[in-house]
């Protein structure tokens, strides 16, 4: 390990022990609220391919062969259709519609849940704030002004749980809204792809 990044984790470590006892969920929080960005961000990345056109896609429906891997979201539709298609085109043009409404459906997984976890950074740092004011304030009953250093560990408390809740919240809440415009554009694309496959539903 470098001196320079021996450095910066023993800085890291400091700036969490001045945050106090929130800043461990608060790290846990983020952890796991970026696990979900990242993994929505690779599916969504996945799915964005074009590498199939709708013309493409009908013509694998008319021939009822599956399209080869990495075909994005409307290789998805059609494999999902040609796995449940009866043969009888108006029970198919139903079963397409069910194709559409069940992956559009994926696409909005986990984004409330990334969005709540980035409501609550803030709010687990306003606890932080609270219990570094309410040890301020201890710290001031107890000494009086005479104990500096015991006040201003409580001050400091109190803005860095706050200061992390919000770093936490605002990249969250940007990624939160960046992934609803995605999947938005997914559905649409899908959505299309549905209405076009039904007149190759035959």
């Amino acid at each position: 390990m470098t001196a320079g990044a021996a450095e910066f984790l023993a800085r890291l470590a400091d700036y969490f022990a001045a945050g106090g006892a929130v800043m461990i969920p608060l790290a846990a929080l983020s952890g796991l609220l970026w696990v979900l960005i990242l993994e929505r961000l690779l599916i969504f990345r996945r799915m964005g391919r074009r590498t199939l056109s709708r013309a493409r896609a009908g013509q694998l429906v008319e021939e009822n062969r599956e399209p080869g891997p990495n075909a994005g979201a409307l290789g998805v539709l059609v494999s999902y259709f040609l796995a449940r298609r009866t043969g009888d085109p108006e029970t198919d043009r139903f079963l397409l519609d069910e194709a559409v409404l069940s992956i559009n459906r994926g696409f909005d997984r986990r984004l409330a849940l990334i969005g709540a976890l980035s409501a609550s950074a803030p709010l687990l740092g306003l606890l932080g704030t609270v219990l570094g004011m309410i040890g301020a304030f201890d710290a001031l009953s107890a000494y009086g002004t005479g104990n500096a250093r015991a006040l201003a560990g409580g001050i400091s408390e109190a803005l860095i749980s706050t200061q992390t809740g919000l770093l936490i919240a605002i990249p969250g809440l940007y990624m939160k809204n960046f992934l609803a415009r995605r999947a938005y554009d997914l559905q649409r694309r899908v959505s299309a792809a549905g209405i076009y496959l039904k007149r190759h539903c035959r």
